[in-house]
């Protein structure tokens, strides 16, 4: 069992990962992508007259048990399959964040920004609230999110995911050059 306690190679998650395509297809002719999920989820919490939700959630409860699994899976490895060894981030990284004030690399994400005494100062609204928000439109925008989009429809040859997997690539060398480094400056004191 101690082989669950150390990081795998990047090759394993990425074989997994690409297995799931052709199981899904496979098994039952089905599309992956976890964004849908949220428009499941509305359409049968939601009883309005509302066309845009108006079809049959229920054949896609298979998804909220694939994401409920995610969660757990992540809680679980989190928790009982924690890697011992600290954080590694490379040096040129720590010290860009250094010159904002971000310092501590013991966790995934940095509890200068992430933190429960963050959530309702300027920091939490600008990278929880109005970054939640632009992920969202972004995800609903593009038709699908990086999962269904760069790992669903590459797979299967789809133009469209293709063009959206170039603008997630592209956006997100941006945002990490240009607007991360522009907001990091406003917020952070």
């Amino acid at each position: 069992m101690d082989f669950l306690h150390q990081p795998w190679h990047w090759s394993i998650a990425g074989l997994i990962i690409g297995l799931t395509v052709p199981a899904l297809l496979i098994v039952d002719n089905r599309r992956f992508g976890i964004s849908m999920t949220l428009k499941h989820l509305c359409a049968m919490c939601v009883p309005m007259n509302i066309k845009f939700f108006d079809y049959d959630w229920k054949a896609y409860k298979w998804l909220f048990i694939f994401v409920i699994g995610t969660i757990l899976g992540g809680f679980i490895g989190n928790v009982f399959f924690k890697n011992p060894e600290s954080m590694v981030v490379a040096e040129q990284t720590k010290t860009f964040l250094a010159n904002y004030g971000i310092t501590d690399f013991s966790n995934l994400m940095p509890s200068e920004i992430f933190s429960v005494e963050e959530i309702f100062s300027l920091k939490g609204l600008v990278f929880l609230a109005i970054g939640g928000f632009l992920i969202g439109f972004g995800t609903r925008y593009a038709d699908g999110c990086t999962s269904g989009h760069s790992i669903f429809g590459l797979a299967t040859l789809q133009w469209p995911s293709l063009v959206a997997t170039i603008c997630f690539m592209i956006g997100g060398i941006f945002c990490t050059h240009f607007i991360l480094p522009f907001i990091l400056k406003t917020v952070m004191p």
